[in-house]
């Protein structure tokens, strides 16, 4: 799905039993790309990434940071501000303080309206319950994902790609690992 194989996966089937994973996998999984589709790819990778960091996960925090980075890239011909290779300074940030990083690192990537995507994933964290369909995908999302930091965290599963499809793009996965250098 991704170009490679997730180092989480064995994890998750310690964790659940081979029955137990497959079951997650079937319930989830299609929801979730359901969900990079009908959200898009940037504000799905851009919430996953919010509820990695403020659940103190490196591993999705890096993979979707990753994807965040690559789809800007491809669709803007430009860095995105944020290196996701430096995200293991953000966990553990109190909310408040991740809100104002991430409104000032989309307000430098010129993604303004997503700002309100940074709030509104943080207030589902809080608890706030949906109120239209949008937020509904957004807290299975967030219930998903802070599944995955759970057991990412507690395996102590170390970072390794994108986790979206524009990973398999070698050409750009090189160009922006060549402008990462340069930088």
């Amino acid at each position: 799905m991704w170009g490679f194989a997730p180092r989480m996966v064995p994890h998750i089937v310690a964790r659940k039993g081979v029955g137990g994973a497959l079951r997650w996998f079937a319930a989830n999984m299609p929801r979730y790309l359901t969900t990079l589709h009908v959200l898009g790819p940037v504000r799905t990778h851009l919430a996953a990434l919010v509820v990695s960091l403020h659940n103190g996960c490196i591993y999705c925090a890096f993979g979707h940071g990753y994807a965040l980075e690559l789809l800007y890239l491809r669709d803007r011909d430009r860095l995105f501000p944020l290196d996701a290779r430096t995200l293991r300074g953000w966990l553990g940030l109190e909310p408040r303080e991740l809100a104002d990083r991430m409104r000032e690192v989309l307000h430098d990537a010129g993604m303004h309206a997503e700002t309100l995507w940074v709030d509104q994933t943080l207030a589902v964290l809080r608890g706030q319950h949906p109120v239209d369909a949008a937020e509904v995908r957004l807290a299975h999302l967030v219930a998903m994902v802070s599944e995955m930091n759970s057991i990412a965290t507690t395996a102590g599963v170390e970072p390794d790609e994108a986790q979206n499809p524009v990973n398999k793009d070698g050409a750009l996965r090189q160009r922006h690992a060549a402008l990462r250098g340069a930088v």
